[in-house]
């Protein structure tokens, strides 16, 4: 059976910018007889996301995350359809997902590395269990609940940068229904800005491209900030941190604006910043997913719910085929997606 896959081709280097060519498409074939424990899968969509940045480098920087090898089949999120099986877990027709799927539009996997899911959760969209009711609508909901200490009914204001991402587009979200009484995002464009207050509910949106972020984080958060979800890093989250409450804090889940950089993460603050951590003691804490897992299945059931219920909107930018995977991965590092980046393999 000839299947297609992508591979890693090139690595970026040392502060590169990824590009389409550090990835390349190619034939393969799958053996016909599955083995004791496997099952075929049939390839529906693939996520794209900002971690997967720091596998294309020899070191990931982070133990926790393996690096991609050249010329071998790169593999994250994905959701599929089993066609045949020999793993008593999973039956022909079932739905499943993983976070190690090879992008390739059929494999063969081990039974016991997926995981089965329900499309009624889902109202039968599956690309949201790779987004909002996935690993990334988990990290949002967690990261939220774990290191953002919000208090309903406490006057609070929240900041999210990349807000207009998988994951600060949810986070935002579940800010405002856990009781914020502002939610201010940070994005990148006109467009993104609306669409976090017309469709996600947001207070005001602030375009870092066109504003003046501090003056804007001023005129938005006038009672100052008390948890800033922190996707970006860099000048972005410098600026926030300054006009932070004491006894604030800062829910540290991405650095999207230093992955192509050669630094360790998370990423140095200067010497200001860390004085203003200090003197107003906030709390900055680095966030994990896979540090809660035993967690996830709570929460994925609360934030099916919670898309079910439409208290909880999903944005996504999807992209058809398997040979746009490089041009996706490389738009969604560099803002062109709203919401989550999918990418359709098949029907």
């Amino acid at each position: 059976m000839q299947v297609q896959k992508v591979v890693l081709n090139s690595r970026p280097g040392n502060d590169g910018a990824p590009v389409p060519d550090n990835f390349r498409l190619e034939v393969t074939t799958l053996a016909p007889d599955l083995k004791d424990g496997e099952v075929l899968l049939r390839t529906l969509y693939l996520s794209v996301d900002p971690y997967m940045r720091c596998r294309m480098n020899e070191d990931t920087g982070v133990d926790y995350v393996t690096p991609w090898q050249l010329s071998e089949c790169v593999d994250g999120g994905g959701v599929g359809v089993v066609e045949s099986s020999l793993c008593s877990a999973c039956s022909e027709g079932d739905v499943v997902t993983s976070f190690n799927w090879p992008w390739q539009t059929k494999a063969v996997m081990k039974g016991s590395a997926l995981q089965k899911v329900d499309p009624k959760i889902v109202d039968g969209r599956l690309s949201y269990f790779l987004g909002a009711v996935g690993i990334t609508g988990l990290t949002a909901l967690l990261g939220v609940r774990e290191k953002g200490h919000v208090t309903k009914g406490a006057n609070q204001t929240m900041v999210v940068s990349g807000a207009a991402g998988a994951c600060g587009s949810v986070a935002g979200q579940i800010g405002r229904l856990d009781g914020c009484v502002r939610v201010v995002g940070i994005c990148g464009s006109d467009e993104k800005c609306k669409a976090l207050v017309d469709d996600l509910g947001f207070t005001a949106a602030i375009n870092y491209r066109g504003e003046d972020v501090p003056k804007r984080l001023e005129e938005c958060c006038p009672d100052g900030i008390d948890v800033y979800f922190d996707n970006v890093g860099g000048a972005i989250s410098d600026a926030v941190i300054t006009q932070m409450n004491v006894d604030s804090h800062v829910v540290l889940c991405g650095q999207i604006s230093q992955y192509n950089k050669d630094v360790p993460y998370p990423p140095p603050l200067s010497d200001g910043v860390k004085e203003t951590l200090r003197r107003n003691n906030i709390t900055r804490e680095r966030f994990t997913v896979l540090n809660y897992m035993n967690k996830a299945e709570a929460a994925l059931c609360e934030l099916g719910q919670l898309v079910q219920s439409g208290q909880i909107n999903v944005l996504e930018t999807v992209v058809n085929g398997i040979e746009n995977m490089g041009e996706a991965f490389c738009s969604m590092m560099t803002g062109g997606n709203i919401g989550k980046q999918i990418i359709k393999i098949s029907e």
